[in-house]
């Protein structure tokens, strides 16, 4: 009997060692899962072109190309410049001339180096798209491969900022077709509204990144397709706002905040009667409510902002401006009054033009009609794709009011200031004034770091009183990934996303 027990205890042992067998000996202990080495990421609009050199792209866009390309210098999470393809520079002649020395061995994605030739292209190229700043170059100048001289028209200390923009390889024959950077990652692959899929470059400047092999960015049509992703499991990780977080389980999702680095605004146009009466503009101010349209379409998740600069950029951001037109609505009546408008008068119309795949910002209309309502305004939504709003509204400045979100190219506070020259192509709101004119030309050779400080916020003020535009907020917003998976994720005073900072944990 006993044998007989024994020996069923010892078949017993070999029929539970056999999954352990064909498993290759790895025994009952499960090792650990390894650290995803993927990523697929949700937007909620793509880039209107993969060329860096475009005046038209989208500022998810400029994001995502923000790890295809480099500039010579780029910033770090405080706003700092850091060196990128130069590892360094000199300044002479009080800013009017910068000298780059290159780092050698920065290879292109098709394996080429890259050269000083490659930056003057980029840089003449910049020029003659009249983008920011790049007007003021008077010349730009190789010496050797690894070296450039760029002259300025006029000194300028605040030059650097701008050559962020990205490097692209000289005489590229269809850059939107065949986009070639010298960043951490390259593109593989493009499907428009569907995605795009990022291959680490394996021979990046900078060792040890990015640490992900691939990222697939998918282009999603409104917050709640991204909310369903994330929730379904198709992606891992989207860019979301604050409306959505109380909708995500914490146990499941890792949350990450940051501002938007970008201005929402409620942006009028200036040339477009009545919005040619600043004291229409002054009304709607009144009218609208910053604080109610934080806490209702936002969660109560934003910072106001009451200037077209950012308050992340503490230096130059003037505080006083933090709600220059607190909601009055008796004051908004009064001033429709004089203008003609109200009680006795004919009753104002507001058309507010809104781009449909921004669900931000048709939330931020709606709460904004009950407002208007409130002061006697008459408003309506007028929803329209992204690519008729980049020609009826940007370029074509048929509207009459527009929401949307104004983001910065760079961290200089020019970037956000220089749209409302008059003689600016960006300038879509119409805002015409001289004396801001006069102002922006001022700080543009200010020598004296505190003076420029003083112009900027000057220049604040004047587009505040004149009512430009009604200065929502920097937006809260959120990164969400699949709960434990990805660490690293950084914030910038711009509106870029890092996936080369990106890793997924163990």
């Amino acid at each position: 009997m006993v044998k007989n027990i024994r020996t069923l205890l010892i078949l017993l042992m070999l029929v539970l060692s056999i999954p352990a067998l064909f498993a290759g000996g790895r025994g009952a202990e499960k090792s650990p899962p390894d650290a995803p080495r993927e990523l697929r990421y949700g937007f909620s609009s793509e880039p209107a072109t993969l060329d860096p050199l475009s005046p038209s792209n989208t500022a998810d866009g400029r994001s995502i190309l923000f790890n295809v390309f480099e500039g010579l210098v780029k910033p770090d999470t405080d706003g700092r410049l850091l060196p990128a393809a130069a590892e360094s520079w000199t300044v002479e002649q009080g800013g009017l001339v910068y000298n780059f020395r290159l780092r050698p061995g920065v290879k292109f994605h098709d394996g080429s180096l890259l050269t000083s030739a490659d930056v003057k292209f980029t840089l003449d190229t910049a020029i003659a798209a009249n983008f920011a700043g790049f007007t003021d170059i008077a010349g730009v100048e190789t010496q050797g491969d690894l070296g450039l001289r760029v002259t300025l028209k006029a000194p300028d200390p605040e030059f650097l900022p701008y050559i962020t923009i990205g490097i692209v390889k000289a005489a590229t024959a269809d850059r939107e077709k065949n986009p070639i950077g010298t960043g951490p990652f390259k593109i593989e692959s493009y499907t428009v509204q569907q995605s795009l899929v990022l291959r680490k470059f394996d021979d990046y400047w900078q060792k040890g990144l990015p640490a992900l092999e691939k990222v697939t960015v998918v282009f999603l049509a409104d917050s709640d397709a991204l909310l369903l992703g994330l929730q379904g499991g198709s992606l891992d990780g989207a860019s979301v706002t604050g409306g959505l977080i109380p909708q995500l389980d914490p146990r499941r999702f890792d949350i990450v905040p940051g501002y938007s680095a970008s201005i929402q605004l409620l942006a009028l146009n200036n040339a477009a009667p009545p919005l040619n009466d600043a004291r229409v503009r002054r009304a709607i101010n009144y009218a609208v409510d910053v604080g109610e349209i934080i806490d209702t379409a936002f969660y109560g998740n934003g910072e106001a902002s009451g200037s077209p600069l950012i308050p992340g950029l503490e230096v130059y951001y003037d505080k006083s401006l933090k709600n220059p037109y607190p909601a009055d609505i008796a004051r908004a009546k009064a001033l429709l009054a004089e203008a003609g408008y109200g009680e006795g008068g004919k009753k104002l119309s507001l058309e507010i033009t809104v781009p449909s795949n921004y669900t931000m910002h048709v939330d931020t209309a709606q709460v904004i009609l009950e407002q208007l309502a409130r002061a006697g305004i008459e408003g309506s939504i007028k929803l329209v794709d992204w690519a008729t709003w980049l020609s009826d509204v940007y370029r074509g400045r048929q509207y009459q009011s527009t929401i949307i979100s104004l983001d910065a190219n760079n961290v200089s506070p020019r970037s956000f200031l220089a749209r409302y020259q008059s003689s600016s192509g960006s300038n879509f709101i119409n805002y015409k004034d001289a004396n801001f004119d006069r102002i922006y030309q001022a700080v543009l050779t200010e020598p004296d770091e505190q003076k420029r400080i003083s112009l900027y916020r000057e220049a604040q003020r004047i587009i505040s009183e004149n009512a430009a535009s009604v200065y929502i907020q920097d937006i809260y917003s959120f990164k969400a990934f699949r709960g434990g998976a990805y660490e690293g994720v950084k914030n910038y005073p711009l509106y870029v996303i890092d996936f080369a900072s990106i890793k997924g944990k163990k």
